[in-house]
């Protein structure tokens, strides 16, 4: 198997195992322009899970009276769902890239 397909699928796989930190290490290290282009992608697709965090840690301040009348935080919840919602569709995103990648010609 060529190297440009494991190290462009290896970027986007690496959401189960590296996360942000492989996808940077190949787009900095490769000399290749289309395993940096895969990289690039990767990486950002490792960071979209990670823009809805300010808000969840703003929802649970913000519910922090709630918790603690015995109510529902629901916005903290709702938040929590998108979140979860959001990291599953990136995650099956980079699998069905990466193994895009790695049946490239």
């Amino acid at each position: 198997m060529d190297t440009r397909k494991v190290l462009s699928g290896l970027s986007y796989f690496s959401i189960f195992f590296a996360g942000i930190l492989f996808p940077l290490v190949v787009m900095l290290a490769s000399g290749d322009n289309v395993t940096k282009s895969h990289a690039k992608k990767a990486f950002v697709s490792h960071l979209i899970p990670l823009i809805p965090a300010p808000l969840l840690i703003f929802a649970i301040f913000s519910d922090i009276n709630t918790i603690n009348t015995d109510g529902i935080p629901v916005f903290t919840l709702v938040t929590a769902g998108i979140m979860v919602l959001v990291s599953l569709i990136v995650t099956i995103w980079n699998v069905i890239k990466g193994v895009k990648a790695l049946m490239m010609e």
